[in-house]
C-alpha cells in the first residue's frame, strides 16, 4: 500500500474550514435570534473584531458586548459562547478520513490555529478530533495569529523542524502566502480540494 506521508515531515493543519466545516444557515439564524441581528455578512460586527478575539486581546464579555453593540450579560456571554463553539464543530469527514490515515502511518501531526482561548479549551475538553494531533498551537493562547511571520516561526521552533519539512494545510490565501515566504510546503483548502491527492504529490516531490 502507498503511504501517504513522509516520516520526516509534519503535517500542520488548520482547524475551521479545514477540520471543521462552514457553519450552517442554521446556526447563523441561531445567534440572529440571540443577537437580533444577522451576524453572517463579512461586514457584521461578528466580523469585525474576530481577529483580536482570536489573537486573545478580547475576552468573551468584551468580544460579544462589541457584537450586541452594547454591555453583553453574562447569561448572554454563555449563550452566544455556546452557539459560537456549536457553529465551528462541524467536522469535514473527509479531513478526518486523512488524519485517520496519517494516524494510521504514524505519522507527525499538528494543529495551527486562529481560535479564542475558551473554544479552544472547550475543543480540548470536549472534541474528539483533537486526538489526531500531537501538537496544538491556538492563536489565543499564543496572544498572535496567522498571517503573522512570528507564529509561524514559533511553530518551527516548536517542531523543531525546518520549514521544508512541514506541509502546512490551510484555507486562506493570506495565512498560505506568509507561510510560503518561509519555505513551508503548502496546500491551500477549498471545496473542490482532493487532500489526498496533494498531499500525494507532494509526498513525490
Amino acid at each position: 500500500m502507498t503511504l501517504l506521508s513522509r516520516p520526516n515531515f509534519w503535517y500542520l493543519f488548520d482547524y475551521g474550514m479545514v477540520v471543521s466545516t462552514a457553519p450552517k444557515a442554521s446556526d447563523w439564524r441561531a445567534l440572529e435570534h440571540v443577537t437580533g441581528v444577522d451576524l453572517e455578512p463579512k461586514t457584521s460586527t461578528y466580523w469585525a473584531n474576530r481577529g483580536a478575539f482570536d489573537s486573545g486581546q478580547l475576552n468573551p464579555q468584551e468580544y460579544w458586548s462589541g457584537v450586541l453593540g452594547r454591555p453583553a450579560s453574562r447569561v448572554e456571554v454563555e449563550s452566544l459562547e455556546d452557539l459560537d463553539l456549536a457553529q465551528w464543530s462541524h467536522l469535514n469527514l473527509t479531513t478526518l478520513s486523512v488524519l485517520e490515515t496519517l494516524q494510521n502511518e504514524e505519522a507527525r501531526v499538528a494543529l495551527l490555529s486562529n481560535m479564542p482561548v475558551q473554544m479552544s479549551k472547550r475543543h480540548l475538553y470536549e472534541s474528539s478530533w483533537t486526538k489526531y494531533f500531537s501538537k496544538l498551537y491556538i492563536s489565543g493562547q499564543l496572544g498572535f495569529a496567522k498571517p503573522e511571520r512570528r507564529i509561524f516561526d514559533h511553530v518551527l521552533v516548536g517542531l523543531d523542524v525546518r520549514p521544508e519539512d512541514v506541509v502546512f494545510i490551510d484555507d486562506s490565501a493570506a495565512n498560505i502566502a506568509s507561510a510560503q515566504k518561509l519555505g513551508y510546503r503548502t496546500v491551500l483548502h477549498t471545496s473542490a480540494t482532493d487532500l489526498r491527492v496533494e498531499l500525494s504529490e507532494i509526498l513525490v516531490c
